[in-house]
């Protein structure tokens, strides 16, 4: 039996934004405060690929602030691309905490295919 998903993504797991660091290839995320052009954000800050400011993901409100001036400091595509590898890690974090086996598939479109085997060990 199979079942569609709809997630939306709160970034709450420290250990899930470490792996979709990892996943994505870029460096560590930081702890810290972090400035954002005129303001300040406190969290874990992640460089993403030519942007000029991190996004600081905070895990208490699960929010994620940055400021890429609407583009001109940072492709959009970089944080949606960080928040769909922290979706896919968190979900495969969870599924293994519950004694399920996962497959991850890629398709075409750049979406990610998860597969969660109820009653598979991991």
């Amino acid at each position: 039996m199979s079942h569609t998903v709809t997630i939306k993504t709160e970034v709450r797991d420290a250990t899930a934004v470490r792996s979709a660091c990892q996943r994505l290839r870029l460096p560590a995320p930081v702890e810290g405060t972090h400035r954002l052009f005129t303001a300040h954000a406190t969290g874990l800050g992640v460089r993403l690929p030519d942007w000029r400011y991190l996004a600081v993901c905070q895990l208490d409100s699960g929010e994620v602030r940055y400021d890429n001036f609407n583009g001109h400091w940072g492709a959009q595509r970089h944080l949606d691309a960080f928040l769909q590898g922290y979706a896919v890690e968190k979900a495969k974090i969870e599924a293994r905490r519950q004694g399920y086996a996962c497959n991850e598939q890629t398709l075409q479109d750049g979406s990610v295919k998860l597969t969660v085997n109820v009653g598979v060990a991991a």
